[in-house]
């Protein structure tokens, strides 16, 4: 054993995820850096893999292309990473597939395009969601972050007759849970705002799913869209689909800001969403988006629930009045009274 000297020693490590132990982790300064982007991964493909490819498997660019599609298709079906490490990869392989044709057929090049790629890679991987654009009742575009980039999250709620209860399911963690009946209590305590009777709430039972149950899922920042899902089945007012939104909502309809902008629009832009809201605190991380992303899409910073559900609605809802008179009617109603001689509720 040699003594050394370790304490002006800087350690720099890298790694993928967060799932290291958490002494080491207390230890350590956590530096964010954001993947690359589709466009930015398109490129160095392009640039740097295609030649390597090449080189390493002696060939020649006149034996051996690929077209700009196919390096995106390559991207979105076959890989999914924050880097290029399995992209590069995936060029060798079709390097080593076009070094075996170009051996065993009388073919004197190789050309890679969009319409070919599955005959050299097999059956895609994976698949990237594409937005639902039909306007839906009770179906929400969110925005969901993972360490391999942005997704779309599809939300889904059904109404059903009942008393009162809210059921979730999708795999959901005990944050996401928990902004879902963050969303409920305000969709609840602004019921007359937007137009619902609220005893409707004591007899409607209520399913929130979030698919792809296989998938953990957590995090605050689908509220916005938990709570607009929720007014859109009370109200019977569809979402639009062409929107996605991102963003926590507290019981007090604010919303606040989130993590992972920039992949999520980069998700949004490449699902066909055509208007994305975001948290108007987050107006000042949209420095870092590419113009492309940015002019490929209408994207709006929004602080409070009353302005999501002016967008993300097809129609704005209508108060309604609730006097205590209809309270109280309400009341005898629930708690089994005869009722005989009062007339029907009514909202004004």
């Amino acid at each position: 054993e040699v003594d050394y000297d370790l304490s002006n020693v800087m350690f720099v490590t890298t790694a993928n995820t967060l799932n290291i132990p958490a002494p080491l982790m207390d230890r350590m300064e956590i530096i964010r850096i954001a993947g690359y982007t589709e466009d930015e991964k398109v490129e160095i493909a392009k640039r740097h893999l295609l030649d390597k490819a090449i080189r390493d498997h002696a060939l020649t660019a006149k034996e051996f292309s690929v077209t700009d599609a196919a390096i995106r298709m390559i991207i979105q079906r076959y890989t999914r990473e924050a880097g290029v490490r399995n992209l590069e990869r995936e060029m060798s392989k079709l390097a080593r597939k076009a070094v075996t044709e170009l051996l065993k057929t009388t073919k004197k090049s190789i050309k890679v395009d969009a319409d070919n790629v599955e005959h050299y890679l097999g059956v895609p991987k994976f698949r990237h969601g594409k937005a639902d654009l039909e306007d839906q009742i009770g179906v929400v575009t969110g925005l969901a972050w993972t360490e391999v980039g942005g997704e779309l999250l599809t939300i889904e709620g059904v109404s059903m007759p009942g008393k009162g209860r809210m059921t979730v399911t999708g795999n959901l963690k005990d944050v996401m849970k928990e902004s879902i009946s963050a969303a409920a209590s305000y969709v609840r305590s602004r019921a007359v705002d937007f137009g619902i009777e609220p005893p409707r709430f004591d007899r409607t039972d209520i399913h929130v799913h979030v698919p792809e149950g296989a998938t953990p899922k957590d995090g605050p920042s689908a509220g916005i869209a938990m709570a607009t899902a929720i007014v859109s089945i009370m109200t019977g007012i569809p979402v639009r689909g062409d929107i996605a939104m991102t963003g926590e909502v507290t019981l007090r309809g604010r919303v606040l800001p989130i993590g992972g902008l920039k992949e999520k629009l980069l998700a949004a832009l490449r699902g066909g969403i055509t208007k994305v809201l975001i948290p108007e605190e987050n107006a000042k991380d949209l420095a870092d988006i590419p113009d492309n992303v940015k002019n490929g899409m209408e994207i709006v910073p929004v602080s409070m629930m009353d302005e999501v559900l002016k967008h993300a609605l097809v129609r704005v809802p209508e108060a309604i009045k609730w006097t205590a008179e209809d309270e109280e009617k309400a009341r005898r109603a629930l708690s089994g009274g005869s009722g005989e001689g009062d007339p029907a509720l009514t909202a004004h």
